[in-house]
């Protein structure tokens, strides 16, 4: 496009680009617009010789000041066909950016649907007319006036679907619901009912107000379906979409276009829902809140928990805006402020229709045959369940065959030739394959250091214990007379398109009998067959470095153990007992005690006293300064200098502080970089604040300095999940 003269602007305003931080050009740009424009609009502009998408932050009816007109660039397009984006949304995107220490740019546009950057005016308005015909309308300008114009909502959702009758424990959680100013997490056990909570508040709300909008967070793209599927069937599918990574481009586009109309009344999606643009939002539920896939490991490294809350407070500014974080073990963090009183905690301790709750019973491991991978009596239950038509679940969370192959004579191990770690035997096609860089190469067959045929794997995945199974299980019968059916549920088995919806509809339909799975099989999923779940390799967890293992094991254990007894009914009529088997080698360890009592709230108090007594969050506060070179040494010397740097200024908050020496991460290379970090940690969030958005120019002009020389990238990560 040819640029224009610059006659008598109409405004002038500030633009916000995809501009990373180290670039200099700070958060906006500033240009001069012919027509005047609406903040949060979104615009097309030159930068050098590219034309980018940019949304204008703020509008100005005077020249920028200390510049000339003449010296600014012109807007080149508007995309008048959509509203702005809201003032609430940009305040929320301006706190994450600054809170994460992420350019503005950064955040604000990877936060719309990619496709829009690839679009013009011209090439939207022809989308938005294809949508036309599925409902999705295009109106007239407020007032008929010049801006952007508005879309017509869709008409107000009605549920004729059938409603199962509430529990006295969700009547009264949304009888306290509707009187709460608070954040409230929602404490319920597995098979309590939360889900049917979530949509009840979600009707109460679209009763009240046709055109509010819910937000509804889950914390993996494979729990969507099912949930999109409740939700359609109770609103109607005009009124919900779905926002996640597993979309194509045009339906990111689609479903992000409808829930900026007001079109989508209730939006799913995973973390980076969390950013979508809702102009009615009145509602936000984050279920499985305690699970760490809410917080996001690249880019801008943003807790979409914690700006679920954050939102929800920004929202009731101008109109009642309520939170729910739902889930059966919450985050140590969200207990810890429903301790103190920033929470609302609703308990619903009970499940539906009477299921009871599953019964813990640890096999000593130390009293079973050696190197068995199934304790005999496990073996046994697993035969028994499926001769009475019943499910199990074995859980193991660990994918592949076996973590790696090894030469007995010479000590060789399948390394991955580009990371710090093993390659993973995958027996299925005869892999090796990384699962940090994936690197993939073939199986040798022998030794490649010393020609030792007899390599062999080590440990166990997964694939393996598939296998085993139905080798162990093969004398087993179903009621029908028919063979046992072993299935596997990973990453690996669902990569497939439409593999995962098909291997849930098998579960669902009782073709398989006992399913092995990796985490994702454990939360959220509503089998209602399965009376017997088995955790195998659970120790890893009780003795980790991560002072978050034992949370993380206590929530994965207990949430694998909801999947088991879901359906009274189901239960009764089998007179099924419904167990939790546990494998360990540990079996007078303090986290069993809690987990048989299912008592979730005294784990909490033991882990929090522990916490506590060694300052770490949330009784503390961290950030994590990571470095990647193509040396360990230079990623770490780059560290050093920058404490070294923040030293010497003296920068706020450093009295407040402790900055700990640079180490490796625990896989510290990856895809050939080197990878290192620094801990920093302090008692109070204002001070860490302060000291790190004084730190970012020292960070900035170190990268250019000669102890920079070398570093590939770097990152402050806030509030880490993971050291």
């Amino acid at each position: 496009m040819t640029e224009l003269s610059p006659p008598i602007a109409a405004c002038w305003v500030e633009v916000v680009l995809a501009t990373p931080a180290h670039s200099g050009l700070g958060d906006s740009l500033s240009y001069w617009s012919p027509e005047r424009l609406q903040e949060g609009a979104l615009v097309r502009v030159p930068l050098g010789a590219r034309e980018l998408l940019g949304i204008v932050w703020r509008v100005r009816l005077q020249p920028p000041e200390g510049l000339l007109p003449d010296s600014l660039r012109p807007v080149l397009e508007t995309f008048a066909a959509l509203p702005p984006l809201s003032a609430n949304w940009r305040v929320l995107l301006e706190f994450a950016a600054r809170y994460y220490q992420r350019a503005l740019g950064e955040v604000a546009l990877a936060a719309l649907p990619p496709q829009l950057r690839e679009l013009d005016a011209a090439a939207l308005q022809r989308r938005l007319k294809k949508l036309e015909g599925a409902g999705f309308k295009v109106g007239a300008a407020p007032g008929g006036g010049p801006g952007p114009a508005a879309l017509e909502p869709s008409p107000a959702p009605s549920w004729a679907a059938p409603m199962p009758d509430l529990s006295p424990e969700q009547a009264a959680v949304l009888a306290a619901l509707e009187q709460g100013t608070q954040p409230v997490l929602l404490f319920g056990a597995t098979g309590s009912g939360k889900t049917e909570v979530y949509l009840r508040a979600a009707q109460t709300l679209l009763q009240r107000d046709p055109q509010a909008q819910a937000l509804v967070l889950v914390p993996e793209i494979n729990l969507t379906p099912q949930l999109e599927a409740r939700f359609c069937e109770r609103f109607g599918a005009h009124t919900v979409a779905s926002l996640h990574s597993g979309l194509t481009p045009a339906q990111r586009l689609r479903h992000w276009l409808a829930a900026h109309s007001g079109q989508a009344r209730i939006v799913l999606g995973t973390r980076m829902a969390i950013f979508a643009s809702l102009p009615r939002l009145r509602l936000i539920v984050v279920d499985e809140e305690h699970d760490p896939s809410y917080k996001s490991q690249d880019g801008a490294r943003y807790s979409a928990r914690d700006l679920a809350v954050y939102r929800a407070q920004l929202e009731s500014r101008t109109a009642r805006c309520q939170v729910i974080l739902g889930s059966a073990t919450p985050a140590l963090e969200s207990w810890h402020a429903a301790e103190q009183g920033r929470y609302q905690r609703l308990h619903m301790p009970g499940r539906i229709a009477g299921a009871v709750l599953p019964r813990l019973r640890l096999l000593d491991l130390n009293q079973q045959p050696k190197q068995c991978l199934i304790a005999p009596p496990l073996l046994a239950a697993l035969a028994e369940r499926a001769a009475r038509g019943e499910q199990s679940l074995v859980l193991l969370n660990r994918r592949g065959y076996a973590p790696v192959l090894a030469c007995h004579a010479c000590g060789w191990k399948s390394d991955c030739p580009h990371c710090s770690a093993h390659a993973v035997f995958h027996k299925i096609d005869r892999s090796l394959r990384c699962h940090h860089c994936g690197h993939a190469s073939h199986v040798p067959r022998a030794c490649p250091a010393c020609g030792n045929l007899d390599i062999a794997p080590v440990g166990r995945g997964t694939e393996q214990v598939e296998e085993h199974l139905a080798e162990l299980l093969a004398e087993a019968r179903r009621p029908d007379g028919g063979p046992v059916r072993v299935a596997r549920l990973d990453a690996d088995s669902t990569r497939a398109k439409g593999s995962l919806h098909q291997r849930l509809s098998q579960m669902h339909e009782g073709e398989v009998d006992v399913l092995v799975g990796t985490q994702m099989v454990a939360k959220g999923h509503d089998f209602r067959r399965i009376t017997l779940v088995a955790g195998l390799n659970v120790d890893s967890g009780l003795f980790s470095s991560d002072y978050r293992a034992p949370e993380r094991l206590f929530a994965l254990l207990l949430q694998a153990a909801g999947r088991a007894g879901r359906d009274a009914a189901f239960v009764a009529a089998q007179q099924a007992a419904v167990e939790l088997w546990v494998q360990t080698w540990y079996p007078q360890h303090p986290l069993f005690a809690a987990l048989a009592r299912h008592d979730y709230p005294a784990f909490a108090a033991q882990q929090l006293r522990e916490r506590a007594s060694a300052q770490m969050p949330p009784f503390s506060f961290q950030a994590l300064l990571r470095a990647e070179a193509r040396s360990q040494a230079t990623a770490q010397a780059w560290l050093q200098a920058a404490q070294a740097a923040a030293q010497a200024a003296d920068l706020p908050g450093l009295a407040q502080l402790t900055l700990y020496p640079p180490l490796p991460l625990t896989v510290q290379r990856v895809a050939g970089v080197e990878r290192a970090q620094m801990l920093l940690e302090s008692p109070s969030r204002p001070a860490l604040q302060a000291f790190l958005q004084a730190w970012q120019p020292l960070l900035h002009a170190l990268r250019r300095q000669p102890a920079g020389r070398g570093l590939l990238r770097w990152a402050i990560d806030v509030d880490p999940v993971s050291l």
